[in-house]
C-alpha cells in the first residue's frame, strides 16, 4: 500500500514541479519519476535546512513538488532544455 501511495503522491508532485517549472506536464510516467524523486530530494533539502511541514499527503506533496522543482532546475542548467 505504501508503494500506490508513493506513486500517487510522486505523480502529483511531479505534475506540480513540472507545471510550475516549464508551464506544461511531462507526462504520468515522467512526473511519477520526477515526483518520487523531487519527494528525497525535499526531503533532504528540508532536513539540511531544519524545516519540517508536517506529516500527511499534502506536506509530502508540496515536498516532493519543490524537491521537484530542484531537479528541473538542474536538468536545465545542465542540458540547457528550453522553454517552448
Amino acid at each position: 500500500m505504501e508503494l500506490i501511495g508513493a506513486i500517487i503522491i510522486g505523480a502529483i508532485a511531479g505534475w506540480l514541479g513540472s507545471l510550475i517549472f516549464k508551464g506544461s506536464g511531462l507526462g504520468l510516467l515522467w512526473n511519477i519519476i520526477i515526483g518520487i524523486l523531487g519527494g528525497a530530494v525535499g526531503s533532504w533539502l528540508f532536513g539540511v535546512l531544519g524545516v519540517s511541514l508536517g506529516s500527511g499527503w499534502v506536506p509530502a506533496i508540496i515536498t516532493g513538488a519543490i524537491g521537484a522543482i530542484v531537479i528541473l532546475a538542474i536538468i536545465n542548467l545542465l542540458f540547457g532544455v528550453k522553454k517552448r
